[in-house]
């Protein structure tokens, strides 16, 4: 497969909004025992969960370690193809390819280069070369050219597209001096404008409170449909999220998009905080280089990370009075898909969501 030098939007390519219509789902295989506790058993359950709802709608294909490979075929049902490959840690949605699509149906991989959301400034662990392997190998297995950044770093949780035009991204992300820190705001602009064939993006300030990502907008808002937002939020004015989401909130108020809409914008209450108990943290091994999981930490739960496939959303769930409410709210927002709720504690543990660990193939035509 070739990899290009040209850029999308000089190609005519552009990258499809998640609502759109999937060729199917990546994942990859949780195991690495300093980020996932007891080896990643407990994760290991609520991703064969996650991989069996998707598998339901559209194709799935498991990444997986050789190591784990026949574990990993046991447990997963047929349907979905297990291949195995080498990685860091199980986040595709960050490291995996950012697919991109023309008129004519074909389809093509946008390879950013991935350092673990801030290399060794702040990222959270060490080394992450397999991971930036990962987007060229899901090119490859797809049989699509690629174009291949060495010199911006980007994680796909960062960036929300409508599928029109515009680019949702935070500042608190994309701004960080682990990522681009040598690029102008403006800089950095033109490159996402380019690779995902875009024309205007929104700069949200901030995302979740103690997101360990630096805040990716994945957690914090997602485009329903052009024009149409979910954002996080909380009417607890002594919640340090609550600063955040009201700083959102006015912001995207203020702001058009692409087309000149005004967004109409939809809150999602974030469930109460969701704290790391001592059992957890316990079972989690403790490695230098790699962010620790301390009891009592705040881990960055929110409903707007869900996933959005063919007909049906994967919500993630918290076991909190809010799951109600959530499920309720996207059903009124997408009458036309199904609502699956998975409990997705354990991913949380691991630093993510639902949506970080899924990676959507686009159909093309």
């Amino acid at each position: 497969m070739k990899r290009l030098n040209t850029t999308p939007k000089q190609d005519g390519f552009r990258m499809p909004a998640e609502f759109e219509k999937h060729a199917g789902t990546y994942i990859i295989w949780p195991e690495r025992p300093d980020n996932w506790r007891l080896g990643g058993k407990p994760a290991q359950e609520v991703f064969v969960k996650v991989a069996s709802v998707i598998g339901k709608y559209e194709p799935v294909t498991m990444c997986v370690s050789r190591g784990q490979y026949s574990n990993a075929r046991h447990l997963l049902p047929d349907y979905v193809r297990v291949v195995e490959m080498s990685n860091d840690d199980s986040w595709i949605r960050d490291c995996g390819a950012t697919f991109v699509v023309n008129d004519q149906g074909e389809v093509r991989g946008v390879d950013w280069t991935f350092n673990a959301w801030g290399g060794l400034v702040d990222g959270l662990y060490f080394p992450w070369d397999q991971d930036d392997k990962i987007a060229q190998k899901m090119c490859e297995l797809e049989r699509v050219d690629s174009y291949r950044l060495d010199d911006f770093i980007l994680e796909g949780g960062s960036i929300h597209v409508d599928g029109e035009g515009t680019v949702m991204v935070t500042e608190e992300c994309l701004l960080s001096e682990g990522r681009n820190s040598k690029m102008s705001r403006e800089e950095i602009e033109k490159v996402l404008c380019e690779y995902l064939n875009c024309e205007k993006v929104l700069w949200i300030p901030n995302g979740i409170y103690n997101d360990e990502t630096n805040g990716h907008v994945d957690n914090m808002c997602n485009f329903v449909r052009p024009g149409v937002v979910v954002l996080a939020w909380t009417d607890d004015e002594n919640d340090p999220q609550y600063a955040r989401s009201k700083e959102a909130y006015e912001y995207l108020s203020s702001v058009t998009d692409a087309k000149g809409r005004k967004l109409e914008i939809h809150k999602l209450l974030v469930p109460s905080p969701v704290l790391i108990t001592k059992e957890e943290s316990l079972g989690v091994d403790s490695v230098d280089g790699t962010l620790p999981r301390e009891e009592g930490d705040r881990m960055a739960a929110s409903y707007v990370n869900y996933y959005t496939g063919n007909g049906f959303i994967a919500l993630p769930v918290f076991g909190d009075p809010n799951d109600e409410l959530a499920i309720k709210t996207l059903k009124e927002l997408y009458p036309d898909r199904v609502i699956e709720p998975i409990y997705a504690r354990e991913i949380l543990l691991g630093g993510g969501n639902i949506h970080c660990i899924t990676q959507q193939l686009p159909a093309g035509k």
